[in-house]
């Protein structure tokens, strides 16, 4: 059996959270529950050890052209200190990877890629450089922290004399000084919430950890854990790789074909991503709410009539909407706003109709 990873935070929070695997590492899917901790960061504020994720450096002469030939989105229009969402595709239109793109200099990058996927991703991009390119995997060299919530940035001020208010969204600062720890601060996140990514050297993590939660406690900071994140990116219609991303479900199928630029040029996978984004794919994410009473879960059949039209790819009760939700995955026929469904559970179809998303938007 494969040892699973553990982050530099494991020994704080060993005795506190839940621990589950995740993607070869050993994380906690919750401190006091999936509810509380959701609950406080749509109204207050949440921090995740999110240090499973990968970090790769791409830099060079040849740093942009590169990343634009394996890249969706177009990195030319990246400033210094300004992050972008894309994806790598495989020439069949198929998902490698989301991830962040955060430009840290003239010709040097720093990408943020999925935890159970930095390997192959890293595999991928040197599978495709050229000469005058430099990948270098620096997973070992970063822990991450994401606080979010409406009042991460009330919290997190009073660590830095950094003004936060200036870091807009998907923009960060380098080399900011947090309760005496040097840290790259992104205004990013991945709930559907205001909040910061905080990136640093694993020798602080202990003290980070504690820290921000002893700053934030007279605002209601809880610690959280995977369930929460998950619930909450759910909510917000925000995808996650192996469920509403695969190599079998193109950017334009999983509906951030804004993450797709048609005019930048040519890219892997763009002979059939930017033909779907002109014309629409053959399959559409949807969201759907339940008529009859059921969850639907990751993977269970959707029908219409006799016709088995999709597969749910997310499903739970939104914490927040008090109502069963999913992501289904569903031929473009059967996408219109209205439609009524059946979703098998346990061999039973239940009645359920597709609705608009994001199921939750802050205001």
């Amino acid at each position: 059996m494969t040892q699973l990873k553990q982050t530099p935070f494991f020994d704080i929070y060993r005795e506190q959270g839940k621990l589950i695997p995740f993607g070869g590492w050993e994380l906690p899917v919750q401190f006091s529950s999936i509810k509380e901790e959701h609950v406080a960061v749509r109204t207050k504020a949440g921090l995740f050890d999110v240090s499973h994720m990968g970090e790769a450096i791409v830099k060079g002469p040849g740093a942009l052209a590169f990343l634009q030939k394996v890249l969706t989105n177009d990195v030319s229009k990246l400033a210094i200190d300004r992050a972008q969402y894309t994806i790598l595709c495989y020439p069949n239109g198929g998902v490698v990877d989301d991830l962040l793109v955060y430009r840290t200099g003239e010709e040097e990058y720093l990408l943020v890629l999925n935890a159970s996927n930095t390997e192959k991703d890293v595999a991928w991009l040197r599978e495709h450089q050229s000469d005058d390119v430099e990948i270098e995997d620096v997973s070992e060299d970063y822990v991450q922290l994401a606080l979010q919530g409406p009042l991460a940035q009330q919290i997190l001020q009073k660590l830095t004399t950094t003004d936060l208010a200036e870091i807009r969204f998907f923009q960060f600062r380098q080399n900011v000084d947090v309760a005496g720890i040097p840290m790259l601060v992104s205004r990013s996140g991945y709930t559907g919430e205001d909040g910061f990514e905080l990136y640093f050297a694993p020798i602080h993590a202990g003290k980070a950890w504690e820290t921000i939660l002893e700053a934030g406690k007279e605002e209601g900071l809880l610690p959280c854990g995977l369930g929460a994140r998950d619930t909450l990116r759910f909510e917000a219609r925000l995808p996650l790789y192996g469920q509403e991303l695969s190599p079998e479900i193109t950017p334009i199928e999983a509906g951030v074909g804004f993450a797709v630029n048609a005019t930048k040029g040519e890219f892997i996978g763009s002979d059939v991503v930017l033909p779907q984004k002109a014309d629409g794919a053959p399959r559409k994410l949807v969201g759907i709410e339940m008529i009859d009473r059921g969850i639907p879960r990751t993977h269970y059949p959707v029908y219409v009539g006799d016709e088995k039209a999709g597969e749910v790819t997310t499903g739970t009760q939104s914490p927040t909407l008090k109502k069963n939700v999913g992501l289904v995955l569903i031929d473009r026929a059967y996408s219109e706003l209205g439609q009524e469904v059946e979703v098998e559970i346990r061999n039973k179809r239940v009645k359920a109709k597709v609705v608009a998303t994001p199921f939750y938007k802050r205001s």
